[in-house]
């Protein structure tokens, strides 16, 4: 509509079928329960349900502790419930290939490329036979100089991983991770202690990617949004793959990654900051607890002897990879820094992302309604019957009592209703206003609201004409009165309707939004509409001369005619006494 393109409102979940889950936060610390976190909350979960593969889902905060997750007709709705609460998963995991993908990409050689020491590279190809072989494009060759492909697709993104109190500067290639004298012997340092997960020592350490994770990585294609957004991750922690988003060249990547190495919620604190030293570009400060502290020293300083890319430390929340940068050497103390290509942006947003697993911040399932498209359409058809029955009764009782007047009252109600079918079609792609039942119920009772602010006009007017003033002057001098019984009624309904909105959760605001749109609508209708219909009217012979069927016939209305007779009499009356 006017351009937009929705020509109807949009339904709820209630009329148009789906399922709508309502979380609620719980937290130890109540100052956890923040509108920050709440918006970030709100982002993660929007991201796991298109995750699903559900189309045109809404997920949004009510109130200061709820979130509202309307998935309609046709979405997986039991793998929703089951998942879309669930607290956010954040890992750090090792980097053992990464990829360019969806593009065409020279075949692999034959030998795999070997390391100084001899060891086969960290090449995503599979050691047995029958294995799907990536492109060369994902090759780690284990010498001590990054390949030609990791140097230029290998590296989308360019942030380092440090000491906090060490300088990190910008890295724009994998290169740096050359720079390290143990990088190049393929050997871990004597400072570099083994991590404490054997998994992820043997998978570090062996040189290959196992076979089957070999086949999934080169059956995954990240420019395709089902593939991208899905989380292959489990809950075991084992090797997995997984995507990165579109980077500023247009790119996806595609990595395989190791088994967990640290835990997201083993980080107690991450900000983005300015890095004063290292030429004012943004950076993000993190710090571990105890328990992180150690794995992460561990994991760091065996990542910095590895060649580009598998010096890398992905950072995977919810099986997306949010940033994987480069190791440069073992980060003890439980302090480091990511520094790299950084906005401002999106220094906060990964700031926001690790604060987020860190965060004691839970979910509840308080509520689940699941509505069958069959009975959303029961519900809508009951609703405009219900509607329909309510219009067709004031316009008999306007015809029956006002007569001619009944027509203006009929006009001004299809009126407001144009204005407000317009303008829920407009919210609803701009602001995704859903149409709801209770939504339904606060028109049907605007239908009374604007009703009534008829009739309070219409009375006014009537009593002008008992009082023996003809039309036009009535018209005029009713107007002040009725404006300002008008304009207080409305004001009271709106006001409710602002209040309920408020204080309300869920299908109720629907309720509430709507009564106030419509009380609004009301106003513009009885000051644009009605007041100059009536004026335009009250010229015409047919209501002017008060017309039997006009509804202001002033024998009808009960006119009093001694007062008109006296105000006709009073000129002759003072003749007759001047004359005596």
């Amino acid at each position: 509509m006017f351009g937009t393109g929705n020509t109807k409102p949009r339904l709820g979940i209630d009329l148009a079928g789906g399922t709508s889950i309502t979380l609620s936060a719980k937290s130890s610390d109540p100052k956890a329960i923040n509108k920050s976190n709440m918006d970030i909350a709100t982002g993660i979960i929007e991201q796991r349900v298109n995750g699903m593969g559900v189309s045109e889902a809404e997920v949004q905060t009510q109130g200061d502790r709820n979130i509202i997750v309307n998935i309609p007709k046709g979405g997986d709705k039991q793998t929703a419930a089951d998942q879309v609460g669930t607290t956010a998963k954040l890992f750090f995991r090792p980097v053992l290939a990464l990829a360019p993908s969806g593009l065409q990409a020279p075949a692999p050689s034959a030998t795999p490329s070997t390391g100084a020491t001899g060891t086969p590279a960290a090449t995503p190809a599979a050691t047995g036979t029958g294995s799907a072989a990536p492109s060369a494009a994902a090759t780690a060759a284990g010498t001590g100089t990054p390949s030609a492909s990791a140097t230029k697709q290998g590296r989308p993104a360019g942030e380092a991983l440090a000491a906090d109190n060490t300088p990190s500067p910008v890295a724009t290639t994998g290169a740096a991770a050359s720079a390290a004298p143990a990088a190049a012997t393929g050997t871990p340092s004597a400072a570099a202690t083994p991590p404490a997960n054997p998994d992820l020592s043997a998978a570090m350490t062996s040189g290959t990617v196992p076979p089957e994770l070999a086949a999934q990585f080169a059956a995954l294609d990240c420019s395709k949004p089902e593939q991208r957004n899905k989380n292959y991750q489990g809950a075991d922690g084992a090797p997995t793959v997984a995507c990165t988003q579109k980077d500023e060249k247009g790119l996806f990547y595609k990595l395989a990654l190791g088994p967990v190495a640290v835990e997201g919620k083993n980080v107690s604190k991450a900000q983005a900051s300015i890095d004063t030293q290292q030429g004012g570009g943004w950076q993000v400060q993190l710090q571990f607890d105890g328990k992180g502290t150690d794995a992460f020293t561990a994991v760091t300083g065996q990542l910095a002897t590895q060649p580009d890319p598998t010096n890398q430390f992905a950072i995977v929340l919810d099986g997306q990879v949010v940033s994987h940068p480069y190791v440069r050497g073992a980060i003890p103390g439980g302090s480091a820094v990511i520094s790299g290509n950084f906005g401002q942006e999106e220094a906060q947003s990964l700031a926001n992302v690790l604060s987020f697993g860190a965060l004691p911040l839970e979910f509840t399932t308080s509520d689940v309604t699941t509505v069958s498209p069959q009975l959303g359409g029961d519900q809508l058809k009951a609703g405009l019957v219900a509607g329909l029955i309510g219009m067709v009764l004031v316009v008999l009782y306007s015809l029956v009592y006002y007569r001619g007047l009944g027509l203006v009252s009929i006009a001004g109600l299809l009126v407001s209703a144009a204005l407000t079918y317009s303008i829920m079609s407009l919210l609803g792609g701009g602001i995704g206003f859903a149409l709801n039942l209770p939504a339904v119920c606060g028109a049907i009772v605007a239908i009374g609201i604007t009703a009534d602010s008829f009739i309070v006009y219409f009375e006014r007017i009537r009593d002008e004409v008992r009082e023996g003033a003809l039309l036009r002057p009535a018209v005029q001098r009713a107007w002040p009165r009725a404006r300002r019984t008008i304009l207080v009624s409305d004001f009271v309904s709106f006001l409710c309707a602002a209040v309920l909105y408020v204080v309300s959760v869920g299908k109720v605001q629907g309720f509430a939004f709507t009564l106030g749109l419509t009380t609004a609508l009301d106003v513009v209708v009885i000051f644009l509409f009605t007041k100059p219909l009536i004026t335009l009217l009250a010229r015409r012979k047919f209501f002017s001369d008060g017309h039997p069927w006009s509804g202001l016939d002033p024998k009808r209305l009960g006119a009093r005619p001694p007062l008109r007779s006296t105000r006709r009499r009073n000129p002759s009356s003072s003749a007759a006494v001047k004359g005596a």
